[in-house]
């Protein structure tokens, strides 16, 4: 029988992305399979195998194939452009690169030389056509059934996914985590189990991207534990629906930005699906607005969860339905055993209702590093605490709250997104003297852009060929939604631009400024 094949009538145990399906035991086989195809291709303890991948079966097996091999996967967003691939690519010091064949074409020439190429077959639902592989490329169905399974794994820890995050500034920086102590992995289990009810027998939907974090971590947990897992190859509202009814999902995590798109479904289509299978319903990875968790909470009852954390920290804080009913707006309160102040810019700790910088840490979590960029690390910590960047406050009961961000970073539907890199891409654009992005309110994705752009004298710029210029050379979604043009923009005494002043204008009336 074929290791994949169409959803049987009687739904068996397993993985499934639209038709094809898999049971655990064949894709244990097959990432074993694999991850000799890998040794052979010189991957080992240590090394980094990164994955230019869209939401499919192969993403699985792939990341679990790293395993046994002691080598990390690296998840990589294949909404980047070949610039923003090459610098994960080369900062990561990937050995192979394991790729769908249509995304090929457009990071061809921006793989260093040495790389080992292993290629998908475009996944299900895509409308590339096919192209052919690069010389001296495998493909994934060669290394996943024609190989011996590895049953003598070579030395070398077995690390998690080395996740690359916008965190704060600059170019995104790959999360390394020492390896967990037996204490550690076991207490992070019993964590996880209770945020997000993980288990045997357990049916979960995967409505996210697997190259973020949380879904990343969500997903590998979930097959660990056997968990029937469909895998969304991209959310789509109703959908998520038939697939909750049809598979009897009991428990899922997403972000705001997809209860937004849930809630603007028709009433009748809203109550055509049966839900009554879930159970849990666990949200993070932005800001939720206090109307739509009520909204979804009135839908789907009491079974509404949120955490604060991030790539850095792992999951920190936890809030119930009844307390985010209790205190709108909260992100919870902190698990036991973790740490949250709010500090000053001097380090000292402010009191409840004044917002300053958070930071944070729950010792379940193994220690991290950027990789390459030690300082990097050493700038987010103060006395053993991590900061994310985010602004806000604790109240009387203590329970945080998020109101801004130290750094400019934008989130837009969970993802993180760096102004300073738009910026940077404006200003190759001829006739811009000057720019300054920012977020700005959107009711779907939490924020989008605003490109606010100087000219040069006698310069004449539309809109859209900003965007195009923009589009052209970054991920889509780094495209601003708002584009103005301006003779100067206001400045400090510095001359740094005041951007402060340009956002105002636009979170002028609202609790928060994210």
């Amino acid at each position: 029988m074929e290791a994949i094949s169409i959803l049987p009538v009687q739904e068996e145990i397993g993985v499934r992305c639209g038709a094809r399906f898999i049971t655990y035991p064949e894709l244990f086989e097959r990432a074993l399979r694999a991850s000799r195809g890998l040794f052979e291709l010189g991957v080992g303890g240590g090394d980094r195998v990164a994955l230019l991948l869209r939401n499919s079966i192969e993403f699985l097996e792939a990341s679990v194939a790293t395993a046994p091999l002691g080598a990390s996967a690296v998840p990589i967003n294949w909404h980047w452009r070949s610039e923003e691939i090459a610098h994960v690519l080369g900062d990561s010091g990937a050995k192979a690169l394991v790729v769908h064949a249509d995304l090929w074409p457009e990071i061809a020439a921006s793989v260093p030389n040495g790389i080992g190429v292993v290629v998908v077959p475009p996944a299900e639902g895509s409308t590339a056509s096919a192209v052919p592989a690069p010389d001296g490329a495998v493909s994934w169905e060669q290394l996943a059934s024609a190989a011996e399974p590895l049953t003598e794994a070579p030395d070398g820890a077995s690390p998690v996914s080395i996740i690359y995050t916008s965190g704060t500034t600059g170019r995104p920086k790959g999360v390394v985590r020492q390896p967990a102590s037996d204490a550690q992995r076991e207490a992070a289990r019993t964590l996880l189990a209770g945020i997000f009810e993980l288990g045997p027998g357990e049916r979960t939907v995967i409505p996210a991207p697997l190259y973020h974090t949380a879904p990343n971590v969500y997903a590998l947990a979930a097959a660990a534990l056997g968990m029937d897992m469909t895998i969304m190859a991209g959310f789509d509202a109703e959908e998520f629906l038939r697939l909750v009814e049809r598979h009897r999902v009991t428990v899922v995590q997403m972000v705001p930005t997809m209860f937004v798109r849930l809630l603007a479904l028709p009433e009748q289509v809203r109550r055509r699906h049966d839900l009554s299978s879930l159970r849990r319903v666990v949200h993070a990875a932005a800001p939720c607005p206090p109307e739509v968790k009520r909204a979804m909470i009135e839908w789907f009852g009491p079974i509404i969860y949120e955490y604060y954390g991030g790539t850095e920290t792992g999951p920190v804080v936890f809030c119930t339905s009844d307390e985010g009913l209790a205190h709108p707006g909260t992100v919870g309160r902190p698990l036991d055993g973790a740490v949250v102040k709010v500090l000053d810019p001097g380090g000292r700790e402010l009191p409840a209702g004044e917002s300053g910088e958070i930071y944070m840490w729950l010792d379940v979590w193994p220690d991290f590093t950027y990789e390459g960029d030690e300082q990097k690390r050493r700038s987010v910590e103060r006395d053993g605490l991590i900061s994310c960047g985010d602004i806000g406050y604790v109240d009387d009961e203590g329970y945080l709250y998020l109101n801004d961000r130290s750094s400019d970073m934008v989130i837009s539907g969970g993802v993180n997104i760096y102004p300073a890199e738009i910026e940077s891409c404006l200003l190759s654009l001829e006739g811009v003297r000057d720019c300054a992005v920012f977020g700005i309110p959107d009711e779907e994705f939490g924020e989008s852009l605003a490109a606010h752009i100087e000219l040069e004298e006698r310069a004449e710029l539309s809109a859209e060929a900003v965007r195009a210029h923009v589009r052209a050379r970054l991920a889509a979604y780094k495209t601003p939604r708002v584009v103005e043009f301006s003779d100067s923009l206001p400045r400090e005494d510095s001359g740094k631009i005041f951007k402060r002043r340009l956002r105002e204008p636009y979170w002028r009336g609202r609790e928060r400024a994210i």
